[in-house]
């Protein structure tokens, strides 16, 4: 469901641009389009390719809508947050219990082990 719904999204959008693209230009900025030559002469067409646009955009933004929700249904089992290892508590120190805090990280296996006796020598 959700490729199908991509490529339906892509397809959108490729027509959407050639659809801006093919709008005559009323801005006049920098002086490009907007000439008396224009291939859609007729204010009929303009207000057509208008209309095919603004349909466009909304099948475009509902596509995007559902390709979210969809994103959001499957990937709601996992979260890059919760990817790590489980965190172990230790129990406060004084407390009544029942009270857990984190325990510390034990380092184990993140830094190579130095023997303080020999001097550390920089590799280049």
């Amino acid at each position: 469901m959700q490729s199908v719904l991509l490529v339906v999204h892509l397809i959108v959008a490729l027509a959407l641009i050639g659809l801006v693209m093919l709008q005559r230009s009323e801005g006049g900025a920098l002086g490009i389009g907007g000439g008396s030559g224009n291939l859609f002469s007729s204010r009929g067409v303009g207000n057509t390719l208008t209309r095919a646009t603004a349909i466009l955009a909304a099948c475009f933004f509902a596509t995007s809508v559902a390709l979210t929700m969809l994103a959001n249904h499957k990937g709601s089992s996992t979260s890059i947050i919760g990817t790590g290892t489980p965190s172990t508590t230790a129990p406060t120190s004084g407390g009544t219990g029942g009270t857990t805090a984190p325990a510390a990280p034990s380092g184990e296996g993140l830094l190579p082990k130095l023997d303080p006796s020999k001097p550390v020598v920089p590799t280049n």
